[in-house]
């Protein structure tokens, strides 16, 4: 249980881990969907390989946009890319850097699927069946009154009355299958070799100081838009509740009570409303509100914090009655 709290931590502190998460569940949904699907080919030569097409190249598309669609880096790009420039330069080198993160992360659900239909060979079938030649196989039906393209239309439908106890559309399948894995186990190949050698030759050409100062921006963005998301629903929430606060104290009658009220619980009150005005930042009002944000989008803040880093500090000395400091806060 206490490894299952600190994998769920990870996640939820880990935006990158979460579009990883995200990418690799969609490459499952992928195999589950196909292992689901009921493939039934037409078996007519004019439609096979339409439509054994379609299922290999729809499907796909809809994972990778849906993966454009989930994936957080989309977001934090498109708001860098689009932004005004403000108080705060764009970096050319982290928009490529956000969007070379977010295509890989969204092609992973479709190569899935492609993989899986080359290997498993069923989509092959449909498609080519019509291109193979049939002398190179023995027993093809020729009493059906069928043309040879119609007879080769109908191999990937074995339940057909013209192939009953007969081996020709074992035979055509299993060698269009074989050709269908090999270009699936070929695809496959390339990707890891292409995968690897980028690791081993990138280093090689990029500047190394330059990539890691475009992982560390690329990192910042994502942080700075998730807090200031989280700082908006806080401040959101005590705006809200001191609206709401003040409406019911505006309906209440004047009345006046004598009663004796203990200074602890009037320290407390004091102590909560300094920290609920601490939250909303002395922001009070909608025009307020609103001009806040529309600075926060026009003139993104500098980075630059030395304003806070070296801010002076408040020092409290305590003396006696003739001037001697008996204690220093400092």
């Amino acid at each position: 249980m206490e490894r299952l709290k600190l994998v769920l931590q990870y996640f939820q502190s880990n935006s990158e881990s979460i579009s990883n998460g995200i990418c690799i569940v969609l490459a499952l949904v992928s195999v589950k969907l196909y292992t689901s699907f009921d493939f039934n080919c037409p078996c007519l030569p004019q439609y096979n390989k339409l439509y054994s097409l379609g299922v290999m190249i729809v499907p796909p598309i809809i994972l990778f946009f849906l993966g454009v669609l989930v994936n957080r880096h989309t977001g934090v790009m498109m708001d860098e890319w689009m932004r005004p420039v403000g108080n705060r330069s764009k970096n050319p080198a982290v928009v490529k850097y956000l969007f070379s993160a977010m295509l890989q992360r969204a092609l992973l659900a479709p190569m899935v699927w492609i993989l899986v239909t080359l290997l498993d060979g069923k989509i092959f079938i449909c498609a080519f069946s019509v291109s193979v030649d049939p002398v190179l196989f023995s027993g093809l039906p020729n009493n059906t009154g069928l043309d040879v393209i119609k007879i080769m239309a109908k191999v990937p439908c074995k339940e057909d009355i013209i192939f009953r106890n007969s081996s020709f559309r074992k035979a055509v399948s299993r060698y269009v299958r074989c050709y269908s894995q090999a270009v699936g186990w070929s695809i496959l190949l390339f990707l890891i070799v292409l995968g690897s050698m980028g690791r081993l030759i990138k280093p090689c050409f990029d500047d190394q100081a330059t990539s890691l100062q475009t992982r560390y921006w690329s990192n910042y963005l994502d942080v700075e838009q998730k807090l200031f998301d989280e700082t908006c629903v806080l401040h959101a929430r005590d705006f809200a509740q001191k609206c709401v606060v003040q409406f019911f104290e505006d309906m209440r009658e004047d009345t006046v009570h004598c009663l004796p009220h203990p200074r602890f619980i009037t320290n407390c009150q004091m102590e909560w409303e300094d920290e609920e005005e601490e939250r909303l930042h002395g922001v009070s009002k909608q025009e307020q509100v609103d001009r806040l944000l529309n600075k926060w989008y026009y003139n993104k803040p500098e980075l630059d914090v030395t304003r806070i880093a070296h801010r002076p500090r408040v020092c409290v000395t305590w003396k006696d009655g003739d001037g001697k400091t008996l204690y220093s806060d400092v």
